[in-house]
């Protein structure tokens, strides 16, 4: 009895153990004779950070709004935990939190009573629900402003009630639609900060127009133009199918034409252009797998000119974004 009623048990622990948590399977969406998105498909699994990028229009949130059972898809679907979106929309509800670009506050009443609201829309039980919204305010460092009206918060302060109220059915998917869209620098760093640690637990879909955020804070990025899946992989592994030419910043003092002459007559140096980083600093292109950097080191100390930096440089996360959609806008006119 024991063996039979424990074999479904460990059955599904192993399959939950290799499954994504979710899956889109050629997802399309049109809107009348306009263009949504065409043919998704992609996987993210357990306690993965992914980031979703695309310039303005090219369909992040319509298939945000399809993951989150809001509309369905024209063909296509997806699966969160298992669940599928056309067929179990409630169950996939009960495995998810949304906070939308736009996030629906009650301004004129306190967090504790916005959260307690939502709270019981989601059906948690009473002394549950006091223990579930303690938690969700000081995960996300509410707990100070708990009886103070939404309206007079700040706009950092805001999102993490919208983060907060995602949070409250402690769901395995969290889906957020520009979730630092309006924020200074500090706010930035601080929901940035509230994402990487709620990865920890959970799989988070992140879009952003802030490359620099999504590289600090993703495993792997989408990238989506016009509708169509550019690019599903790391930040390292794109910058290595992309960046031809291998790269190393030199910044040093000493007269720029000199300097630049002495790398060039160096073995595998391709070329020298300033850099980004000030006066001193110059990208030096290389060919692959030449041994350039002790040559750049020993050719500079030989002049006796002081050597701040020499370091690999790879692709940011903008200049990847910038190539694949260039590339692929080229592709569609051939």
């Amino acid at each position: 009895m024991f063996a039979a009623e424990a074999a479904p048990t460990f059955y599904y622990y192993i399959q939950n153990l290799f499954m994504h948590t979710i899956e889109v399977d050629h997802l399309t969406k049109y809107y009348s004779n306009s263009r949504g998105v065409i043919d998704l498909s992609f996987d993210v699994s357990k306690g993965e950070i992914m980031g979703f990028l695309g310039p303005n229009g090219s369909g992040k949130t319509t298939t945000m709004r399809m993951l989150t059972c809001f509309f369905p898809p024209t063909s296509g679907t997806a699966r969160i935990c298992g669940h599928d979106i056309l067929k179990e929309p409630l169950e996939v509800r009960r495995k998810l939190g949304y906070l939308p670009e736009s996030v629906p506050l009650y301004l004129d009443m306190p967090v504790r009573s916005y959260l307690r609201f939502f709270a019981e829309v989601r059906g948690i039980a009473g002394r549950q629900r006091r223990a579930r919204i303690d938690e969700v305010l000081e995960k996300c460092s509410l707990t100070h402003v708990a009886h103070r009206l939404i309206g007079k918060l700040s706009k950092g302060y805001r999102q993490r009630v919208g983060i907060a109220q995602a949070l409250l059915h402690d769901p395995e998917v969290l889906i957020l639609d520009e979730p630092t869209i309006g924020l200074d620098p500090k706010q930035i760093i601080e929901i940035r900060s509230l994402i990487k640690g709620l990865g920890a637990a959970r799989t988070v879909i992140l879009s952003s127009h802030i490359l620099s955020e999504v590289s600090a804070v993703c495993d792997r990025v989408i990238i989506i133009q016009e509708g169509r899946l550019v690019a599903v992989d790391t930040p390292q592994n794109l910058t290595r199918r992309l960046q031809q030419t291998p790269k190393i910043l030199v910044r040093a003092q000493a007269p720029a034409d000199a300097l630049t002459q002495t790398m060039l007559s160096i073995p595998g140096v391709v070329s020298v252009a300033p850099g980004i980083e000030g006066p001193d600093a110059f990208i030096v292109a290389v060919e692959e797998g030449a041994p350039v950097i002790n040559s750049l080191a020993q050719a500079l100390c030989a002049r006796n000119w002081n050597i701040a930096e020499i370091r690999p440089v790879d692709m940011t996360l903008e200049e990847i974004f910038i190539q694949l959609v260039a590339d692929d806008t080229e592709a569609r006119r051939r």
